[in-house]
């Protein structure tokens, strides 16, 4: 890897993992090669992508290379989020304090809940019979 990146982070969300690096640059934004508008065809995960630039007035300031594996695409979306806000917490200390009264810093840590052998789902058990 020969670039230099000024910032790396790493935001999680149910199984999705999310791995970003930051560099000052033109706004760029890359998730697993691709640019974001070819990865994201849904606005609102855009939307949720761009939250953390948006809350510190950093649109256009930063080139983000991402790679994100696990989940679905909304999942997806919400881990690159939590890096972002990490790296940019990073970046300048009066940041932190934006993202976290907006709720960015926090790892969202709802997952779902594991099926218990010999019932059919994690809360569902099976009809209680009397006799």
């Amino acid at each position: 890897m020969g670039t230099k990146y000024t910032q790396h982070a790493v935001g999680k969300r149910k199984t999705s993992v999310a791995r970003l690096y930051l560099k000052p640059g033109s706004g760029e934004i890359t998730i697993n090669k691709k640019p974001m508008d070819e990865y994201y065809l849904r606005p609102t995960s855009k939307m949720l992508i761009m939250q953390p630039l948006e809350l510190t007035n950093l649109v256009g300031k930063f080139d983000l290379n991402i790679n994100v594996c696990g989940g679905g695409l909304q999942g997806q979306a919400g881990a690159i989020r939590h890096a972002l806000a990490k790296a940019l917490a990073d970046t300048e200390p009066e940041n932190r304090s934006v993202l976290k009264r907006a709720g960015l810093i926090t790892r969202d840590s709802r997952i779902k809940e594991r099926k218990l052998p010999g019932q059919p789902g994690a809360r569902r058990k099976f009809q209680f019979s009397k006799r």
